[in-house]
């Protein structure tokens, strides 16, 4: 059987376990609701910015410096598109079909569309900006129900895939390598196109776009080695590989995902399973990103109190593709531990990147000195995430120039895919039911597989606490299983069904009953505060120093720095205590926290913060004073040293 969203151009394949309607309707409360809004009226229904974004593929505008502005565009309409399934704001729908009737017209003769001139494409980061431009498009059908408007992307697409693939493709027929069509990451970059290429198949079942991505799948997204097979046989983490860049080579797995979904080939399977949980082991941090060393993989589970890390890390869109391919997993698998990596990274990494003081980085205004005619403008979003104590603000990921005087940066246009992706991961369908997976103050509207609507009402302060109460109202009386996600830090949770106390157990928990109106559930998670210390690992060699003119990944030996061990971590919930210099010290003094049999002890507090958070506390100390702490993602907004932070606290022992 094969399942089916409200969406004519998306027919969600029989392999995954679980489905995101995108007939949702939801109405949250609380930070969630305020973040998503703010990045939309900062930023998504601004039609000048899209415009801009439009004009550098009619100037071809990377052409004079092989650069990736062709990104801008895509990136942002895939995370707008996710916006708009939540808010329905009628306003950034309007917006968003101008510029992709713009993004169409820019399109030459032959339905070209690219930053680059002919003279110059299929190098640096071409098909990279191109593969954006096919996903916001393709993001852009599954809210649209403008069927003439649909018409004419679907077209636009295929001319413009029939383009390239006239040009890339066998060496024996003639054409380039898609691996050689870059100057850069041994053609990891360009190999990611994989994933709009299998979407176009899905949407056209063309089969000369399931042989063009079966092509890109066998290459194995580089030309030095075959990184599909290397996450088959399992042997090496992602910081071993030739090529190490951390975004590209997800977003190539996140292709082998929907190329999995039509061929079912289980080997594919098990390349996407072994890459994301190597991941989760090896190179995901208590923030819920990855790469201490600019933005690779580099083995950052146990790097990550260093403090001789770089100050460019944990880069945001490394935080938003790496949350997208749990999402992506969480549906393919229905394994929690995917969606429990995505809380991580949504509450720690991910709202801490956003700027809510709209702050001007240093980047700019160092650039303004070069050139004067820059307009000055605050991102939406940081690109880099301090752990040990740093600062914010550190550099403008992806920063480029446009010709009308502004300047943009990759991070600042992918990150409102982490909100819109936020509402879709927190309600999922099964077969056999539905899947509460986040805890989110509010109300979604939705329906079972069988179609049957269901509203689901939380009530909650989560993540301050833990007492989760979930009111269920079917349509009519009927029967269904209700999974609720029992993280994995909740080490005592407990679980009431119109108050009678019911069986709990790891992952999702599963209610089967018949469901009528006003039944409830009433979840209690363990808010215990976690102490977590970093994992010796004296040395190793990992890959993370590139050769740029060679096009080159040389090997690194790396040493433990001997402060790391008198660092702690305190885990309440999903969310990272931090310090910030704003409370009242100074984040470089040490302090010894008062752990009892693995947990500090935490009391929360109100009002005491000097800044607006989600969270606040006491830890207490072993001298029986306390130390004032907020949820990482509300520290060091003001991104200098007024407001340095750390997540990971600096003791004496």
């Amino acid at each position: 059987m094969m399942y089916k969203e409200k969406t004519a151009n998306f027919p969600r394949l029989s392999t995954d376990k679980l489905f995101s309607d995108y007939a949702n309707e939801f109405s949250f409360n609380g930070y969630i609701d305020t973040a998503t809004r703010y990045i939309e009226d900062f930023q998504l229904v601004d039609a000048t910015l899209w415009a801009r974004f439009v004009d550098q593929f009619r100037h071809n505008s990377d052409g004079e410096d092989f650069g990736w502005r062709g990104e801008y565009w895509g990136k942002m309409m895939r995370g707008a598109c996710f916006t708009y399934s939540y808010t329905k704001n009628k306003a950034l729908y309007d917006v968003l079909a101008k510029t992709v009737c713009d993004m169409i017209e820019s399109a030459d003769c032959d339905g070209r569309i690219s930053s680059y001139s002919r003279e110059c494409e299929y190098d640096g980061w071409d098909l990279w900006g191109r593969k954006y431009v096919l996903l916001g498009m393709q993001y852009f059908l599954e809210i649209s129900d403008d069927e003439n408007l649909n018409a004419r992307i679907v077209k636009s697409m295929c001319a413009q895939v029939d383009y390239i693939m006239q040009r890339i493709g066998r060496k024996e027929d003639g054409k380039l390598l898609i691996t050689k069509a870059t100057r850069h990451w041994r053609g990891l970059n360009s190999s990611s196109i994989l994933e709009p290429v299998v979407r176009l198949y899905t949407i056209t079942g063309e089969q000369k776009y399931f042989d063009f991505a079966e092509y890109i799948v066998g290459l194995g997204g580089t030309d030095v080695v075959n990184v599909f097979d290397l996450a088959y046989e399992d042997k090496f983490m992602p910081s071993q590989y030739p090529v190490t860049k951390a975004y590209e080579m997800t977003s190539c797995f996140e292709g082998l995902i929907e190329f999995y979904r039509h061929t079912k080939n289980e080997r594919f399977l098990t390349s996407v399973v072994n890459f994301a949980n190597k991941i989760i082991e090896t190179d995901f941090t208590i923030i819920g990103c990855c790469g201490c060393t600019s933005e690779y993989f580099d083995h950052s589970a146990v790097r990550q109190a260093n403090t001789n890390n770089e100050k460019i890390m944990q880069e945001t869109c490394v935080t938003v593709t790496v949350m997208k391919f749990f999402y992506q997993l969480a549906l393919l698998t229905g394994d929690p531990r995917y969606s429990d990596a995505f809380e991580t990274s949504l509450y720690n990494a991910y709202f801490g990147s956003i700027n809510t003081e709209k702050v001007i980085e240093d980047t700019a205004r160092e650039s303004k000195a070069r050139h004067p005619e820059l307009v000055l403008e605050p991102l939406p979003f940081d690109s880099y995430s301090p752990l040990t104590a740093g600062t914010r603000g550190n550099g403008i990921g992806g920063y480029k120039r446009t010709r009308d005087g502004h300047y943009y940066g990759c991070c600042a246009c992918i990150g409102s895919a982490g909100n819109g992706l936020a509402a879709k991961m927190a309600l999922l369908t099964a077969r056999d039911g539905l899947c509460v997976n986040l805890y989110f103050d509010g109300e979604i509207k939705t329906r079972l597989f069988d179609g049957t609507a269901v509203t689901v009402t939380t009530s909650t302060e989560y993540p301050r606490c833990g007492e989760v109460k979930i009111t269920v109202n079917p349509e009519r009386e009927t029967e269904f299983t209700l999974m609720l996600r029992n993280p994995a830090w909740s080490k005592t949770t407990s679980l009431k069904v119109n108050g009678e106390s019911a069986a709990v157990c790891d992952g999702y928990i599963r209610v089967k009953r018949f469901w009528k109106c006003g039944d409830t559930v009433e979840l209690s998670l363990d808010m215990r505060a976690e102490a977590i210390y970093p994992t010796p690992y004296g040395s190793q060699i990992i890959m993370s120093k590139p050769i740029w003119g060679a096009n080159y990944m040389i090997p690194v030996f790396d040493e433990e720095d001997e402060m790391a061990k008198y660092h702690i971590a305190i885990r309440r919930g999903p969310i990272i205590l931090a310090e910030d210099n704003r409370l009242g010290y100074s984040v470089d003094a040490p302090v010894d926290v008062s752990v009892n049999n693995g947990y500090a002890d935490v009391t929360l507090t109100e009002g005491k913060a000097t800044y607006p958070c989600m969270v606040e506390a006491e830890v207490k100390l072993c001298d029986g004073k306390s130390l004032l702490v907020t949820d990482y993602a509300s520290a060091g907004k003001t991104f200098d040293e007024r407001s340095k932070m750390a997540a990971w606290i600096l003791t004496n022992k």
